[in-house]
């Protein structure tokens, strides 16, 4: 029998179309209504905060909006918020129970600054502190490491996205997804045999940039969260100014390098690491990336490099998993993780 999280990552392709079918209208609504801000704070932890690392992106890039990462901290430890003038304050948690991130929206409001709230629990606390929320509409996620909320985060990242841009190809676009999450997790049937290789892995690297600079963090937490493995995440760009030194020959070299703006700047990042000795893992949607890696994670479905962090996730998720089973670990209940984490 599958694991719960087998199951939850399977059940991708639905989740994004259900959440796409009945929040698609409520986004732009929620737009239209808006009163004027001139950018974003957004307040997340964990998965959450790669779902936000990824709005840096596509919100800057389709609709022109600076957006920045919350310090949680400041409104709870050192009781200390910051001037929020002119922000639009968004929560991003899947279970919306976590003090700190419901204090972030509640300064917001205090402040007299618009709130947007982020997660799979309508009735939560984080969703009675905001004045407009989405839903994710992933159902119960009984497994603890968060996969369908996360790639159902990012499609509400996107929607957002598109939906401030106005572009009827843009919000085309990413009617699309569900069918390229179909295509993507029906095209690696090798992973399991591909993850054994790796069982006594300790450490390893995982490397992105742009918009596929948060599937390198979600990648890395998946690895470390389920299988134990010291996995760094890294820019190609952040890399290159350091870590690359900790390179040595057998090194496992995980990259995210999809088509698209940042395509060339990791292809010449594969090469520089391949010549240090390193191995690589690739997970891309190009042939030429493929033929340089020792393991190849396919992408079976290309979508706009955009939407690309919605699918790039999925090798790795599978990954992960595979690699847990393949060390005996049960892929459902890591050690010293709870489903919900409440900080503060």
């Amino acid at each position: 029998m599958s694991s719960l999280l087998e199951q939850e990552i399977h059940e991708q392709p639905q989740v994004v179309a259900r959440l796409l079918e009945r929040e698609s209208e409520r986004a732009r609504r929620i737009v239209a209504d808006l009163p004027a801000f001139t950018h974003v704070l957004i307040a997340a932890r964990g998965t959450s905060d790669y779902a936000a690392t990824y709005a840096k992106y596509a919100w800057a890039a389709l609709a022109r909006y600076p957006v920045a990462l919350a310090t949680p901290s400041l409104h709870t430890l050192y009781e200390t918020p910051p001037r929020l003038d002119g922000a639009l304050v968004v929560g991003i948690s899947q279970s919306g129970q976590s003090p700190d991130i419901v204090a972030v929206l509640a300064d917001g409001k205090r402040q007299n600054r618009p709130t947007l709230a982020i997660t799979n629990d309508g009735a939560s606390p984080l969703a009675q502190m905001a004045d407009h929320v989405i839903e994710l509409h992933a159902g119960p996620e009984r497994s603890v490491a968060a996969t369908k909320t996360y790639t159902a985060q990012l499609t509400v990242m996107a929607l957002l996205a598109a939906t401030w841009n106005g572009g009827a190809d843009r919000l085309a676009e990413l009617q699309t997804i569900p069918d390229a999450l179909a295509r993507t997790l029906a095209g690696v049937p090798e992973l399991p045999r591909q993850a054994e290789r790796y069982r006594y892995m300790e450490q390893c690297v995982v490397i992105g940039r742009g918009y596929n600079y948060a599937t390198a963090f979600e990648l890395a937490l998946k690895l470390k969260e389920l299988t134990y493995v010291g996995a760094g995440a890294y820019s190609s760009a952040d890399f290159r100014h350091g870590p690359i030194a900790t390179i040595e020959p057998g090194m496992p070299v995980v990259l995210i390098m999809p088509k698209g703006r940042s395509f060339d700047d990791m292809l010449a990042l594969a090469h520089e690491v391949d010549a240090l000795g390193a191995e690589l893992l690739v997970v891309s949607d190009s042939q030429q990336a493929g033929s340089l890696a020792r393991t190849c994670l396919p992408l079976s479905a290309s979508v706009p490099e955009w939407l690309s962090p919605i699918t790039a996730i999925v090798p790795g998720q599978l990954l992960a998993l595979h690699l847990a089973l393949a060390r005996d670990y049960d892929p459902d209940t890591p050690r010293g993780l709870n489903k919900v984490t409440r900080t503060t």
